[in-house]
């Protein structure tokens, strides 16, 4: 009887303690059973909205407290690909108190904070399911530096298929700082503590007395700032294949998008009586300063860089020297024809595909075949023209605006540094022959006529973002509707009308691809095509069948595969993923789930009130040859033209830019060729037109 009893004491204290063990497991489970929690779009877009809440406040969602309270990220390590592999990294880091600490700066460029961000974006990389990436976020959303969390759970959302059909809110609700003048962010907080809602108006960086205040409404457009560090979360410097899957025509698409960026902003530079800028050099003084007039949530203000500063050395970044050394290096490989790999091959870059070769060398980025030899130029530069306001850490700074995607275009060196890297691209596509007259036809195809519906007009607009995220929350007080007002450049959507004639016996499969080109300088002298090809910025390219016979082509501004549309509110995603939930419907937001693209507000120049003439240029090329090897489905959609089809092959087989990225020494070749043709148009700012 005495056994008996002992055995069955002992048989209720292993339950017990089996139960004790199991009881962190039970709570996720329990947790799990909420309504907020589920794997339908609308539940996923929900539980994003959730956890980018108040991101420098503890959560304020139970069952999101609850995870992050009880889960264990290696409490059961089948729910990972790895096996946990990644996940066991990052805890070990988190429980020696390695781990940057919260409230405190983050910046990609900084490789330890990089490093850290990137173990949890490979933790949620690794997840199967849906809930295997929330309750690790969750976690990890309360142990980890606030911009390392965000930075991981965006690349994370962007680049896993758990991700698919969620829209990341606009960053410039979710970290206001990044974006919103400190004056404003002083207002914001003075409306929160004395219980006044307030709508206060963002002014640009600068005064009258600065040249560059003309074109700041460009470079610190927040639409503007999304596509670029977007594009840059899309196509990461830092991302090797191993993650899932290759990223096609990386190193050029890091080219044309900042071609493009660069083309556009001497675009506005025309528009305002201003000079092209200049490319920026070594061993020459940075004549612009710039003072940002910006601050970071938690350390500081982001450094001020005076006027006319020589390059100086950054400790812990590089020597100017090296700078000149990686550049040397880079223009020996344009003029050799080849890289040269760190096992001593040499990869041939006088072919179609060399451009992609030599930007993952300019970036670096992981593609590089010798990072050690080629450096890292691209990235490397930003640092240095981020640091050059306290080059030697004397003042323990935190780091400038070059040093984070999201401001780096606030910053008028950010066009000049990438003017200098698009001539390094310009010297090595000059070096291809030029296109023939049998290269550019597309036999039996004839453009007859293009034509523009609509006047062609830009005028700024007034647009408004919350800030109830910039200001810190208390018990006792309660939030206010706190909102920025900021003025944007916009224009009158217009349809494209493109006359055709198709010869041939069959429809073909067409690829539309159409510029805008400037007609003259900044001084009024005409330019040849071979002087304006470079200039020209992409307005939209697009593939569609052109029938037998005579037909027109129309096409909205508002489709260009160039352009995105204003991403909705924070607000208003969390409005429609509650509704959609509660009610147990669909949430479809496909429209937006890209944000990388010019903002399509911003597809024309701003031009002048008397108006400015330019050419536009379309080129109507054989679809068949442009596509082969790609799926049947030529409607892709989004923004495919300057950030891709994500997950998938880029869909155009030419060159970025064709059929002007290279050189035309007789314009007459293209003056020949029935399928090309360009046609001056008109474009009118109207500086009193609201919308």
């Amino acid at each position: 009887m005495g056994t008996s009893t002992n055995s069955m004491k002992v048989l209720v204290l292993c339950a017990l303690v089996a139960a004790v063990a199991a009881w962190p497991s039970f709570v996720d489970q329990l947790s799990f059973q909420s309504d907020s929690v589920g794997s339908t779009t609308a539940h996923k877009q929900q539980n994003i909205n959730h956890l980018l809440d108040k991101i420098y406040e503890h959560t304020k969602y139970h069952y999101l407290e609850e995870i992050a309270k009880n889960f264990n990220p290696l409490g059961d390590t089948s729910m990972y690909n790895d096996q946990g592999a990644a996940a066991e990294v990052l805890m070990k880091e988190l429980n020696d108190h390695r781990l940057l600490e919260q409230h405190h700066w983050f910046s990609l460029f900084n490789t330890r904070q990089r490093e850290e961000a990137l173990m949890l974006f490979a933790v949620l990389n690794q997840c199967k399911e849906w809930h295997c990436f929330l309750r690790n976020a969750a976690f990890f959303r309360e142990q980890m530096n606030e911009g390392e969390f965000v930075y991981a759970l965006y690349v994370g959302v962007i680049h896993s298929k758990l991700g698919d059909g969620i829209v990341l809110p606009p960053l410039y609700e979710i970290t206001p700082h990044m974006f919103t003048n400190s004056e404003v962010i002083d207002k914001a907080y003075s409306a929160k503590m004395t219980q006044k809602a307030g709508t206060f108006n963002v002014s640009f960086t600068g005064t009258k007395k600065n040249k560059e205040q003309l074109v700041a409404y460009f470079g610190e457009d927040i639409g503007m700032n999304i596509h670029h560090v977007t594009w840059h979360m899309d196509f990461p410097f830092w991302w090797q294949d191993s993650y899932g899957n290759h990223l096609d025509r990386k190193g050029e698409l890091l080219f044309w998008v900042h071609h493009q960026l660069t083309a556009r902003f001497d675009f506005e530079r025309l528009s305002n009586w201003l000079d092209p800028v200049d490319e920026l050099h070594w061993d020459r003084i940075i004549r612009e300063g710039f003072a940002p007039l910006t601050s970071y949530k938690y350390g500081g203000e982001f450094p001020v860089r005076p006027d006319n500063k020589h390059f100086e050395d950054v400790e812990g970044v590089a020597h100017v020297h090296d700078m000149e050394i990686t550049e040397n290096r880079i223009y020996e490989a344009i003029d050799y024809g080849y890289i040269t790999a760190t096992d001593g091959h040499t990869i041939d870059i006088r072919q179609p595909k060399g451009i992609e070769f030599l930007g993952d060398i300019i970036e670096s980025s992981m593609y590089s075949p010798n990072a050690q030899y080629y450096g890292s130029l691209h990235n490397t530069a930003h640092a240095m023209l981020g640091r050059q306001g306290d080059p030697h850490g004397k003042f323990n700074l935190p780091p400038g605006v070059m040093e984070h995607f999201e401001t780096a275009t606030r910053d008028p060196s950010f066009f000049r540094l990438h003017k200098y890297m698009d001539n390094i691209f310009k010297k090595h596509t000059d070096s291809f022959p030029p296109y023939t007259h049998d290269d550019l036809e597309f036999a039996g195809i004839v453009v007859d006529g293009v034509a523009i519906d609509g006047e062609l007009i830009t005028f700024f607009d007034e647009f408004q973002y919350s800030l109830i995220n910039a200001v810190d929350s208390g018990e006792s007080i309660e939030d206010v509707e706190i909102n920025a007002r900021v003025h944007r450049l916009n224009h009158k959507e217009f349809t494209y009308k493109i006359t055709m004639s198709n010869n041939n016996d069959a429809d073909r499969l067409a690829t539309f691809r159409i510029f805008l080109c400037p007609i003259e300088d900044n001084n009024g002298i005409t330019l040849t095509l071979e002087e304006a090809r470079w200039l020209c910025i992409e307005l939209d390219k697009f593939f569609q069948k052109v029938p037998r016979g005579t037909k027109t082509i129309e096409r909205s501004s508002k489709d260009s595969s160039v352009t995105v549309p204003d991403m909705p509110s924070f607000h208003s995603l969390k409005e429609q993923a509650d509704n959609a939930v509660n009610s147990g419907s669909d949430l479809d937001l496909s429209a937006y789930e890209r944000a990388c693209g010019i903002p399509e507000r911003m597809l024309l120049p701003k031009s002048k009130p008397e108006g400015m003439e330019f050419n536009l240029f379309v080129a109507v090329t054989d679809g068949v040859k442009d596509t082969e090897g790609h799926n049947g489905d030529h409607d892709h959609g989004g923004t495919h033209a300057q950030c891709g089809v994500h997950g998938e092959a880029y869909p155009d087989n030419r060159p970025l830019g064709y059929p002007l990225e290279r050189r035309i020494p007789d314009e007459r070749v293209f003056g020949g060729v029935p399928n090309i043709k360009h046609v001056v148009v008109k474009i009118v700012h109207h500086p009193e037109h609201h919308e």
